[in-house]
């Protein structure tokens, strides 16, 4: 079997993003509107009056201090309270093939590679705009790419999940390189009037080449040395979008169709699932926690972060072993870690130790364990 490597990563970041002061600002706005107009019905008990929220909450809580956004333009605007995007012809390139194609070209640079090197394309993120055509297939057409391409939604593992597939693609020889992208467009399933979500979510797009360790050219890449997942199931996080609300009469945007999910119990059960799969993947090479030089993690949660990384070493983790970027891009589905990955990876040293781990809905967590060249 080929060893196979991750030999580039790339990194689009909207123009635009929103602090926490400017969405709670909105939000708080937004709720005393809400509560005005709906006076009567909140007075008799028929409806519950929208609290207010605070930036200190939502750091405290979350460790975001701001978000990107794809188009910042609505989302403030306490009577749309959603993105405003323009339609785009069947013609015109999408939204999230923009985004992808603008990640990929990162990451093909970043790998030493050219269209012609690439043999698959995998969109491999929470949410695509459309059914089909694939927005893998969009993005090879604009970068020219040969061979073939597909979509693959896994919630916020997504990214992960999908280097597994590559990775399995190149060792078997059935590919030379292929180019996975997360363009995360999440703004648009964001329910922006709901104190409890909307504050979490933000738009980015990252993309990794993976190929055979034979034809490695670029100054940073990884071994990998193996990957791992596992699915649970869970209700816990949810969107009932889709095209089945055309047959059975519901509201299509309505809040069961947006983002929603119970924060507690995501908190109390994935935690532990994670922390036992990530000992477990590193058991199987006879490596302990301790002897990760960098720890890439799924950018959901501060404290989720923080509890895991106390659970496998019995600490918190040090910026330096486990960056933190959702800070300032916030929850960005399953394109976090990769970030994480593309910001703080060339100052490893051969020979050191690294994982990529996402965890998210499904529940859904993956992992790939890699070693510096």
């Amino acid at each position: 079997m080929q060893q196979v490597v991750i030999s580039g990563s790339g990194l689009w970041t909207p123009k635009h993003s929103i602090s926490n002061e400017e969405l709670i600002n909105s939000y708080n706005d937004y709720a005393d509107y809400y509560n005005e107009q709906n006076k009567t019905q909140i007075d008799s008990g028929q409806l519950s009056a929208k609290p207010h929220s605070s930036a200190e909450f939502v750091e405290k809580a979350s460790g975001i201090k701001s978000r990107y956004i794809f188009e910042k333009k609505g989302v403030l605007d306490i009577h749309r309270m959603r993105p405003l995007l323009p339609c785009r012809a069947d013609n015109e390139l999408s939204q999230q093939a923009e985004i992808g194609l603008e990640a990929a070209q990162k990451a093909l640079a970043s790998a030493n590679k050219t269209a012609a090197d690439i043999d698959a394309i995998i969109v491999a993120c929470a949410y695509t705009q459309r059914s089909y055509p694939a927005i893998a297939i969009e993005i090879q057409e604009a970068l020219g790419v040969k061979g073939f391409g597909f979509d693959m939604l896994v919630a916020c593992s997504a990214a992960t999940f999908g280097m597994h597939r590559a990775y399995e693609m190149v060792a078997a020889g059935t590919a030379r390189a292929v180019l996975v992208i997360n363009p995360e467009l999440v703004s648009p399933q964001i329910d922006y009037t709901d104190r409890d979500s909307h504050f979490i979510f933000g738009d980015v797009a990252t993309a990794v080449v993976l190929e055979s360790a034979e034809t490695v050219s670029s100054e940073h890449a990884y071994n990998i040395l193996s990957t791992r997942a596992m699915t649970q199931y869970s209700n816990n996080i949810r969107s009932n979008f889709g095209y089945i609300t055309h047959a059975t009469d519901e509201d299509p945007y309505g809040p069961d169709k947006l983002f929603h999910q119970e924060g507690r119990k995501v908190f109390k059960e994935v935690c532990p699932l994670a922390a036992q799969h990530i000992t477990e993947h590193l058991a199987a090479h006879e490596l302990v926690p301790q002897d990760l030089r960098r720890w890439w993690l799924h950018q959901a949660n501060i404290n989720m972060n923080t509890l895991i990384s106390k659970r496998l070493l019995g600490r918190e983790a040090t910026a330096d072993e486990a960056p933190v970027v959702l800070d300032t891009y916030a929850n960005t589905a399953s394109a976090g870690s990769v970030i994480a990955f593309n910001l703080h990876n060339h100052d490893l040293q051969r020979g050191d130790y690294g994982i990529l781990c996402s965890f998210g809905a499904g529940y859904s967590i993956g992992s790939l364990l890699v070693q510096k060249r």
